[in-house]
């Protein structure tokens, strides 16, 4: 099963990278994209389908590299220019021709995770609707304040799981999904997913385990200090 990566957006909510693209700011000495890339391949996904855009030239340099490194030496990597200013579904639409007509996943370069992806891969092949997003719970953010007036009665912090469900990436689909999308200007998390819910389509993969997206410079420096720490829950290639 082919694993599509989308890694041409700008990141523009990253702000502290230097111009690396954000698919390539590191954590432990490591880009980001090498982490997600990693996680796939250690549960025996290794063909990769990388949708680029922004950043593209720094994105080929590193996958030229990486062929070195043992661990992908057996690992396929497509390369596919799919615009700069094209949308998520867009990028997506412009990879068919890669695909073939089979079952395919899908991810973001952004995001990390403990998830179990051949139980994933399962899920979808049991229920057998067109679409499988991995639904997560993500961390607590702000800490909920009791007031009586203007005083503070009571602190907690929010409970995991108190925001509800999310998106959390992690895709799988049939090709059947590219009917869903119209154009280079169509959003995958808007007419497709909605489209897909709608008709019965999408079905939710719940993980309760580690899930983190870097989506902003606070977001990356947690994932770097938990690296830094040894707390690694993500790192899965490093266990059993």
């Amino acid at each position: 099963m082919k694993v599509v990566i989308l890694a041409g957006g700008q990141g523009s909510r990253l702000d502290d990278t230097d111009g690396v693209p954000k698919p390539l700011v590191e954590i432990g000495g490591r880009p980001l994209l090498w982490h997600v890339m990693m996680l796939y391949a250690q549960n025996g996904f290794r063909d990769f389908v990388i949708a680029l855009g922004h950043g593209g030239d720094a994105i080929r340099r590193f996958s030229a590299n990486i062929k070195s490194d043992k661990p992908a030496s057996d690992w396929t990597i497509d390369l596919v220019d799919t615009g700069s200013g094209t949308m998520t579904a867009g990028r997506i639409r412009r990879l068919r021709p890669h695909l073939g007509n089979r079952t395919f996943m899908l991810t973001w370069a952004d995001g990390v995770s403990d998830i179990d992806l051949r139980e994933l891969a399962a899920f979808h092949a049991r229920h057998g609707r067109r679409a499988t997003v991995t639904a997560v719970m993500p961390p607590p953010r702000f800490g909920r304040l009791t007031l009586d007036g203007d005083q503070v009665t009571a602190f907690a912090e929010k409970p995991p799981g108190s925001d509800g469900w999310i998106n959390g990436a992690f895709f799988v689909l049939e090709p059947s999904i590219f009917d869903y999308i119209a154009g280079d200007a169509t959003v995958w998390e808007k007419e497709p997913l909605e489209r897909l819910a709608r008709e019965g389509e999408l079905m939710a993969y719940r993980h309760t385990g580690f899930w983190a997206c870097v989506d902003t410079p606070a977001d990356l420096a947690r994932l770097r200090e938990m690296w830094q720490s040894g707390e690694r829950p993500w790192a899965t290639w490093g266990k059993g």
